[in-house]
């Protein structure tokens, strides 16, 4: 196990470094900062394109890092190269070599240290167990699943006892029901191995369920460090706001209104109105543009004598185990998730309540929270 401290890492690729006035789009990954504890599970997650790849391929040093610096336990590795850093990597290509054996496969970077044989053998025989392919390690790789490809490719990364496993998108080629079995098993190896982890992902789901902390990226900056309970409940923007959760939050323009002493969302000109909690009184007023944040299982319908308006039911859908409901709100959707039998026909006329625990505002030109008055009730 070790801890590791990323500080200030900027990342500019050679077509746009060589400009004297680089602009931030120029920087891949921009002044991305974090501080990793031992034998942490670290998920870095965000979209196609947000810099977290290459923030993986520079602590791995695989890339040159721009500016900033990679410290691991108390020792900068900027300039170490690959082999000398602790560090054990495995990718999303599984990359494993056809003709050799699973064993030959798991065991060819240690015979590149020249390791003895031996030695070898004992560690691809403590680590195959782990993985559950001992029973594969006579086979080619020609002749394994998807899954059991993934299992060997992370036995040879962590073969090497490294003291930083990454893997970056590394259940991105298995179907759905193998990636949930994957992310068991790897949530499993980590506790039994106990070696600080870095998961570079774009599936939300997957860095909620293996990660201790995850790091949200946005265009190459870090948009908010914290457990998945803190994400998910306390996003600090509305970027963090609509990633995370599944489905995805509802988020849509609305004004307020003041109306008999009450305030109330008006949403697209008063279509739809929803009442304001009253913790956010003092940091609104009567004609304020904000972006309105409530997750489909925090909105459900309310009684006819509820505050607010009609709205009519777009869709239902029956799921079985949840019933979805979508509102249409001029060219936006509300969706709603419960656990109910009542069956709503498209057209029904129903009034909406929200969680008030629950309801996030932003501002709608940067996109970042606002806070309500946690003295109002």
């Amino acid at each position: 196990m070790s801890k590791m401290s990323l500080k200030n890492l900027y990342k500019c690729y050679e077509n746009t470094g060589k400009r004297h006035n680089k602009t931030s789009e120029d920087y891949a990954v921009k002044d991305f900062s974090l501080e990793i504890s031992n034998g942490e599970f670290v998920g870095i997650l965000g979209p196609s394109g947000c810099g977290k790849t290459t923030t993986l391929r520079m602590i791995a040093g695989l890339e040159d890092i721009t500016s900033g610096q990679i410290v691991i336990d108390d020792r900068v590795v900027n300039d170490l190269p690959p082999k000398d850093r602790g560090i054990g990597l495995a990718f999303e290509d599984y990359a494993l070599y056809p003709p050799l054996t699973v064993y030959d496969n798991v065991a060819f970077n240690l015979r590149a240290k020249r390791m003895p044989e031996e030695q070898i053998r004992e560690k691809v025989e403590r680590i195959a167990p782990l993985m559950k392919i001992t029973e594969l390690l006579a086979l080619k790789p020609t002749g394994l699943s998807g899954g059991q490809k993934q299992r060997v490719n992370i036995a040879r990364a962590i073969v090497r006892e490294p003291k930083v496993l990454l893997l970056d998108e590394p259940l991105s080629h298995l179907d759905g029901k193998m990636r949930q079995t994957m992310r068991t098993e790897i949530k499993r190896l980590h506790n039994e191995i106990k070696c600080t982890t870095i998961i570079v992902t774009h599936d939300q789901i997957e860095a909620m369920s293996l990660a201790d902390r995850i790091a949200i990226m946005h265009d190459g900056v870090l948009q908010q460090f914290g457990t998945p309970l803190e994400i998910f409940n306390d996003p600090v923007n509305e970027f963090v706001a609509g990633f995370i959760g599944e489905p995805p939050m509802n988020i849509l323009n609305a004004m307020i209104e003041k109306s008999d002493g009450d305030f109330l969302f008006s949403i697209n000109n008063g279509d739809a109105k929803i009442p304001v909690p009253a913790r956010y009184n003092s940091v609104i007023t009567h004609g304020m543009q904000v972006r309105l944040g409530i997750r489909p299982t925090d909105l459900w319908i309310g009684s006819q004598n509820a505050k607010g308006s009609d709205v009519r039911i777009a869709v239902f859908e029956n799921l079985g185990d949840e019933m979805r409901i979508s509102i249409r709100i001029g060219d936006e959707f509300l969706m709603l998730i419960k656990e109910t039998e009542t069956v709503y026909q498209p057209g029904d006329v129903v009034k909406l309540e929200a969680n008030a625990e629950k309801v996030y505002l932003f501002d709608p030109e940067t996109g970042e929270r606002i806070r309500a008055n946690i003295n109002n009730k």
